[in-house]
């Protein structure tokens, strides 16, 4: 993945949650500079890992297969005492057919909810005890609502319209071809990605960045980098 990429998307899912009137921290936009004045009073954004996070999946293809995302909240439970936060709260930069690998989160359980912009399409599989795609129909809940949907069906969410995905549940979601970029919203359980992202086929959550011009964010897996 290029710096210019991540530089780039940033650049524009700011600009487009501005479009949405989706505010975000002061902190979303401190160029690293800025990181490098602060200290302690800033633990709780390094240690949850809130803020920027930018992914290509190492599918070295960011426009096809790849996440703008912005994580406002987070707790943490390795270090519950400290952040007993049991939610997370995400929003993304959903551009048209730019898809997440398929995959389900073994504790995690997350609500999806398109927020603006275009039409979300999502496709669903419970995941069998061999980590298998299984074949029988099953039951989710959208904006409260049960229904039975097909393994790998396409559910499409218009503006206002959630689902709710279950642990063990195999998911991929993308804005839909022809009807613009979305905002995305995740509102779900306490988020651990990197121990907690179970992959259909093999991925890297957070493959190596291509340093081909300066970085003017910092990415939450970067912290730790200064």
């Amino acid at each position: 993945m290029k710096r210019t990429e991540i530089n780039k998307s940033i650049d524009d899912a700011i600009a487009f949650f501005a479009k949405m009137n989706f505010a975000l921290p002061a902190w979303s936009r401190w160029t690293p500079e800025e990181w490098a004045t602060k200290g302690d009073e800033c633990r709780e954004i390094c240690e949850t890992r809130i803020g920027w996070d930018v992914t290509d999946f190492g599918s070295g293809d960011f426009k096809s297969v790849g996440r703008t995302i912005f994580t406002l909240r987070n707790g943490n439970s390795l270090k519950s005492d400290l952040y007993p936060k049991s939610y997370a709260h995400k929003a993304m930069y959903m551009l048209e057919d730019q898809r997440s690998p398929i995959h389900y989160h073994k504790s995690k359980r997350e609500d999806i909810c398109c927020a603006g912009g275009g039409v979300v399409a999502i496709r669903l599989w419970q995941a069998a005890e061999d980590n298998s795609l299984m074949d029988k129909p099953f039951n989710v809940a959208i904006d409260g609502i049960r229904r039975l949907v097909t393994p790998g069906e396409e559910l499409y969410l218009e503006p206002g319209q959630s689902v709710c995905v279950n642990p063990r549940t195999y998911h991929q979601f993308y804005a839909l071809k022809g009807r613009g970029t979305c905002l995305t919203v995740e509102v779900s359980s306490t988020c651990n990605d990197l121990t907690d992202n179970f992959w259909y086929k093999k991925q890297e959550r957070f493959p190596p960045i291509e340093e081909d011009e300066p970085r003017r964010y910092v990415l939450c897996s970067e912290y730790s980098q200064g």
